[in-house]
């Protein structure tokens, strides 16, 4: 009596009441540390269905517009998810994805031409 389970989605960590950290999750964290670490400005939208789809993080790094997507490993962005890069690109604006950390890093660097 007085006891509670919770049941746990698989791929997920249990880190308390009511919170859990997904494999993306350790992706967003990692990359979100760089971001910081290198003085960008970073908005996380949530999306609540209304309005125009955007990608999980958009920032401003050294000027430049840049839309960035998180996947687990493995996985690939939705077609909608690719029409908001398409659509970012077409305005002048840098998209990347990726199911790692080091991948997004990297092309962030390679996009916006920042030193190793």
């Amino acid at each position: 009596m007085g006891t509670s389970t919770v049941d746990a989605k698989p791929n997920a960590v249990f880190l308390g009441w009511n919170k859990m950290k997904t494999p993306e999750g350790y992706v967003k964290d990692a990359v979100r540390k760089y971001l910081k670490a290198i003085g960008a400005y970073r908005f996380s939208p949530v999306q609540v269905g209304l309005g125009a789809a955007t990608l999980d993080d958009l920032c401003c790094i050294g000027g430049r517009f840049v839309g960035i997507e998180y996947k687990r490993e493995g996985k690939v962005p939705t077609p909608r998810q690719r029409l908001t890069m398409t659509e970012i690109r077409r305005a002048g604006g840098i998209a990347v994805w990726g199911d790692s950390a080091e991948k997004i890093i990297e092309e962030l660097k390679m996009a916006l031409g920042l030193p190793d």
